[in-house]
């Protein structure tokens, strides 16, 4: 009989862990009740290089610090705001050394380096600030309309940690030495009265994205008000509440009022019928945690209907078949969270070290086929500007050794009414030079200096 061949992927159960937080000098004399705070969170969260300092003492060195206030000063689009639930599960299981540090994936894309950029390309000719053109297509301030029965309503520009990637640097956090964000004009209650006014004049509207920002951050009562007259509008059919906070400080959802106000909120969306779920965005197995699983079946127990996540595909992070099956048995097997997308990053300024090609993405979505339950296997989309997501393999042609693939579209968006070529007019989309042959990083280098 032929010896038995290893598969490309073992799978082995591993049992979430809260790493212990007193490894770190700045919070040896932490109590667990503190920690389990979501006030102690938020007021503990590290906002600049000497709040880290305090944290990690002498375990790292100043070559580390400068290297991050390099890049802070030169490169970064979001200011630095990272939960102290989050440092945790950075070199999770020992006190973490600058190597350690370097390697995480977690530091990588919550705290950039300057070395973590590429030298010669940290960012494409064509990334833009707002890359998927949400704000052109507002139909009222902080409302995108892109999907003909779907909007994404953004009711604040603030969260409780910023992601070096984030999709919408240009309106979300502080401004940076790179980045002068744009600002809500609008009163929250006067933003949220356009929002409902829009949406009940356009009955074809049927799903409904709370973000932000993040929705963590609005006060429950406001979000509360503003969900329930959302369900009050009998066309709206779907509702979801995009949190990175889930993970990233999850005892913000596990606060009673909260937990009360979600259950009656989600009763209410039973009475009437209407899908509730959660999205939250978690980007590699160490980030999950036994109170982060906590938050996500506490939400399910008081009648969400799921709990889903979105990740972003992120070299150095999540872009390995290993990483991204460990994270999907992770959230599915352990925390309850359906792993739903993974999103390639966008084609905003200074992100080429984190993105992935289209046909290195379609290459890990061959790869993770056959390993999860169905439901359970995720799709990983490319979010095509004026296009929309679209699965990894529906591109109409792709030009390999220039890294361009084209792709169509069925539908218009609400900035594209009168086009009548918009439904046959194919639509760029552009792979990191850096993973092209040497002939197109040649041409590229030639067309930079055009563009």
């Amino acid at each position: 009989m032929p010896a038995e061949t290893s598969q490309p992927y073992e799978y082995r159960r591993r049992e979430l862990v809260e790493p212990d937080w007193t490894r770190f000098p700045g919070w040896r004399s932490v109590t667990p009740a503190e920690w389990e705070s979501a006030q102690w969170q938020r007021a503990h969260c590290v906002k600049n290089l000497n709040q880290l300092h305090h944290v990690l003492g002498d375990l790292v060195d100043d070559r580390f610090y400068a290297d991050l206030a390099a890049d802070q000063h030169e490169f970064a689009t979001m200011s630095m705001l990272v939960p102290p639930q989050m440092i945790n599960t950075m070199s999770p299981a020992a006190p973490p050394t600058t190597d350690a540090l370097y390697a995480d994936p977690i530091r990588r894309y919550m705290i950039p380096a300057r070395s973590d950029r590429h030298p010669q390309w940290p960012t494409h000719p064509y990334a833009s600030r707002d890359s998927l053109h949400e704000h052109d297509m507002w139909v009222a301030e902080g409302l995108t309309h892109r999907y003909p029965t779907k909007v994404l309503a953004e009711l604040l520009s603030t969260c409780p940690q910023y992601c070096g990637h984030c999709t919408r640097m240009d309106l979300v956090g502080n401004s940076t030495p790179q980045v002068e964000k744009l600002k809500l004009a609008l009163k929250p209650v006067d933003r949220y009265d356009a929002h409902i006014a829009y949406l009940t004049a356009h009955p074809g509207v049927r799903d409904v994205v709370v973000s932000g920002g993040d929705v963590a951050n609005v006060p429950w009562r406001g979000l509360e008000s503003y969900l329930t007259r959302l369900l009050q509008i009998g066309t709206i059919r779907d509702i979801r509440l995009a949190t990175k906070a889930l993970m990233g400080i999850p005892q913000h959802w596990l606060q009673p009022e909260v937990v009360d106000g979600l259950g009656r909120v989600a009763r209410l969306a039973q009475d009437r019928g209407v899908n509730l779920a959660i999205h939250t965005h978690v980007n590699h197995a160490q980030s999950l945690t036994p109170l982060v699983a906590r938050a996500a079946q506490t939400a399910l127990q008081v009648g969400v209907r799921d709990v889903r996540n979105q990740g972003v595909l992120l070299r150095g992070v999540n872009a390995s078949t290993t990483d991204l099956l460990d994270l999907c048995f992770a959230l599915q097997g352990e925390a309850g969270i359906l792993p739903y997308y993974f999103y390639l990053c966008d084609m905003i300024p200074n992100a080429e070290h984190w993105r992935v090609a289209v046909w290195q993405a379609h290459q890990l979505q061959h790869d993770i086929m056959g390993y999860l339950p169905g439901y359970a296997t995720p799709r990983i989309v490319c979010d095509v500007p004026f296009v929309g997501k679209r699965w990894v393999h529906m591109f109409t042609e792709y030009d390999r050794e220039h890294g361009i693939s084209y792709w169509t579209k069925s539908y218009r968006t609400s900035i594209e009414a009168a086009d009548v070529d918009a439904l046959t007019r194919r639509y760029p989309y552009h792979d990191p030079i850096d993973t092209l042959p040497e002939s197109g990083r040649a041409w590229w280098a030639k067309q930079a200096v055009a563009v």
